[in-house]
């Protein structure tokens, strides 16, 4: 029992003092950006290669764009189509439709007058036994349809005069507010396919050739962001409880001579690997947490260089 309480204070003793205990490993890091295709499209341009510092804006990778483009010109034409409609509702009736319908009107009301007249003959016709009765039913039958000719034709001129209702101008003017949400939805589809670099940036990879049929999804461009790169690091167990976001250590970069100073940005709160509570007290002590430091003064630094973060010297 002795032996074994010596032993395991002999291997407290030399975890405590052994000096990669104090240090956080990893590398030198940037923002990953990735830039995906919104449509199965061919790629027809690549103007910028690989490895080029880029500004936000830059053209990147060019899909073809026949297909959207008449997508967007179709939409156009139901918006144009649309606000016609609408116009023609708001001006109403023209003065040659209205005065056509008048003549309608016109129309109706003498051949009401002539039908009236041919059913009283027909009337005086049959009293006097000269006409049978059947053709004293046509001539009422002709007397209706004159009559209802005539409601008909003034109730057009009547649509006419009094305007459109409020609302066909409000259907009228909601099919003109959908056609204009569909173009700018067309036109939003078109300008996707022009891949451009969201933020001023290092353009580390293009997986893809000019040439090639990308599906939707795809990763097309692969962008390395932002002059102040981190460093991302593996914090060993017995600091995680002492580490607190915008504490402040040393960093040692491979390459440079002086240590650089950086803050503390992010650090996970589950451990690398087997969870804590399956482990004995030992082997928590091998657990690692992943951290970010910011660096200072430190934006022309390649990225994937190693980096050491020095916990006991803070």
């Amino acid at each position: 029992m002795r032996l074994l309480v010596s032993l395991m204070l002999a291997a407290m003793v030399s975890a405590c003092t052994d000096p990669s205990a104090d240090q956080a490993l990893g590398t030198v890091e940037r923002d990953r950006i990735v830039l995906k295709a919104t449509a199965s499209e061919i790629i027809v341009e690549q103007p910028v290669p690989e490895g080029t510092l880029v500004a936000a804006g830059t053209l990147l990778v060019q899909l073809d764009n026949t297909r959207q483009t008449a997508m967007v010109a179709r939409a156009k034409a139901e918006v144009s189509r649309a606000a016609a409609q609408l116009e023609e509702l708001r001006n109403g009736a023209r003065p040659e439709e209205i005065a056509a319908a008048s003549a309608r009107v016109n129309g109706a009301r003498a051949a009401l007058v002539e039908a009236q007249a041919s059913h009283a003959r027909t009337v005086s016709m049959v009293r006097q036994k000269l006409a049978a009765q059947a053709q004293l039913d046509r001539a009422q039958a002709g007397r209706d349809e004159a009559e209802a000719n005539l409601e008909s034709a003034q109730e057009d001129l009547l649509r006419l005069t009094n305007g459109t209702r409020k609302e066909q101008l409000d259907a009228s003017a909601a099919a003109l507010q959908a056609a204009q949400a569909q173009l700018a939805l067309e036109q939003h589809l078109l300008a996707e396919l022009s891949v451009v670099a969201t933020r001023d940036a290092y353009l580390d990879s293009l997986p893809w050739n000019v040439g090639e049929r990308v599906n939707a999804g795809a990763t097309l461009a692969i962008m390395l962001a932002g002059d102040k790169p981190y460093a991302r690091v593996y914090v060993p167990e017995p600091w995680r409880a002492r580490l607190h976001v915008g504490d402040r250590y040393p960093i040692h970069i491979d390459g440079i001579a002086e240590a650089l100073s950086g803050q503390l940005r992010w650090i996970a709160t589950e451990p690398a690997f087997t969870p804590y509570y399956a482990l004995n007290a030992s082997d928590r002590s091998r657990l690692v947490y992943l951290a970010e430091f910011d660096l200072d003064d430190a934006g022309s630094l390649p990225s994937g260089v190693p980096a050491q973060v020095l916990l006991g010297d803070d």
